[in-house]
């Protein structure tokens, strides 16, 4: 009894396997040629960089010599010209300085005339031999003594005088002022370092973008390559530049080397501010209207066989390798001929061909292979599991 229910079993097996390779049927590939025209595109590389928002002409004004100041006549944002008076120093020590100087240039320049004349006089009787050398020596040496105490006084009112001048503080250029360091009454020592007092810049409706530019995209930047930026102050808006210089001294932070492009921006509305924090993209290749081709196309290799099967044959004919070219394969009808072009740019999925190629032309992209399943729209069932209901209807219909 156990026998014969294990035939029946292996039996029901076997059919059930029968059944399943039945029911699924051998998969097929199919080869296809990928092809595609030649196509214009716009090619834009570009690098982006942070960069800061300043005036193009900054001029920090400082004074040459230590006081109180006395009074100041600009403030924040004021409109200044070349020339206007900004700020006066307390002149009181000033002028007794220069009056001091005075009165030692006068006596300086009357012991000069005496030592002069005192000279003349033993200078002739020397020459007559009435007086010795060692009281014409004397004579002279008093003489020239008297007249470098002169000169020294004459160049010192020169100093007073010019410190006089430097009291009185005007602007150096046009230009509106953005920094004011110093109160009236404050004390500023001039020493080492001239002290700034007031920060002007030229023309506010002219700005430039000084950017840190990465060591490995510096060589892409060129000056006149054109430039976008935005700043965090006004999200919507896209403000242009162009590169005006590209410094060559190089700045390490952390490890990390990059340069400072100088860029020029136009600001007519005055919404660039200097100070400001610019997200910079310098456009480092713009091409209109350039002839492009997919990029697979400069790897394709043709395979005979494959080939052969879609009805397509190459064409007999071998070109030698040229420098600088690159071999593609065009499709004429069911041909493909090889051609050897230069190419350009490379923008996304697309290469520039800059020689050998013309509008409308098909291009070989590659074989592609494609799996169809003949059964792959019918679902799959067990031929042991029941038919659902009007399964049998839908087979009849």
């Amino acid at each position: 009894m156990k026998r014969k229910n294990l035939l029946i079993g292996g039996g029901i097996l076997i059919v059930a396997i029968g059944a399943g390779l039945l029911w699924h049927p051998s998969k097929k590939s199919a080869i296809t040629l990928e092809t595609a025209p030649t196509s214009r595109i716009t090619i834009r590389n570009s690098i982006t960089a942070t960069g800061t928002v300043e005036p193009v002409t900054e001029v920090e004004v400082g004074t040459q010599v230590s006081g109180i100041i006395d009074k100041l006549y600009v403030d924040y944002n004021d409109i200044v010209k070349a020339g206007q008076l900004i700020a006066e120093m307390d002149k009181v020590t000033l002028q007794a300085e220069l009056e001091s100087s005075q009165a030692q240039l006068a006596s300086c320049k009357t012991e000069y005339e005496y030592r002069t004349k005192e000279y003349a006089r033993t200078k002739t009787l020397y020459e007559k031999e009435l007086v010795s050398d060692s009281e014409y020596d004397q004579a002279l040496y008093l003489y020239e003594t008297a007249l470098n105490a002169y000169n020294q006084a004459q160049a010192a009112i020169v100093k007073v005088k010019q410190n006089l001048e430097y009291a009185t503080i005007t602007s150096p250029i046009d230009g509106v002022v953005i920094s004011r360091a110093v109160e009236e009454g404050q004390t500023v020592a001039a020493g080492f370092e001239t002290p700034t007092l007031f920060t002007i810049a030229n023309d506010l409706t002219q700005m430039q973008v000084v950017a840190d530019v990465d060591e490995a995209d510096i060589g892409q930047v060129q000056e006149g390559q054109r430039v976008e930026f935005t700043v965090d102050a006004y999200p919507d808006d896209t403000f242009t530049g162009t590169v005006e210089q590209v410094r060559l001294e190089a700045t390490t932070e952390s490890s990390v080397v990059t340069y400072e492009v100088v860029i020029t921006a136009y600001n007519p509305e005055l919404k660039l501010k200097p100070g400001l924090t610019a997200n910079v993209t310098i456009f480092t290749l713009e091409k209109d209207n350039a002839l492009a081709i997919p990029t697979k196309a400069l790897r394709f290799v043709p395979d005979t066989e494959l080939l052969a099967q879609l009805g397509v044959k190459l064409a007999s004919e071998t070109l030698p390798e040229a420098p600088g070219t690159r071999e593609i394969w065009i499709k004429s009808g069911s041909t493909l001929s090889p051609r050897r072009v230069a190419t350009g740019a490379a923008s996304g999925e697309l290469t520039e061909i800059t020689d050998g190629l013309s509008d409308g032309e098909e291009i070989a992209v590659g074989l592609t292979a494609e799996t169809a399943s003949p059964s792959a729209a019918a679902p799959e069932r067990s031929p042991f599991m029941p038919t659902p209901p009007g399964g049998d209807d839908k087979k009849k219909k």
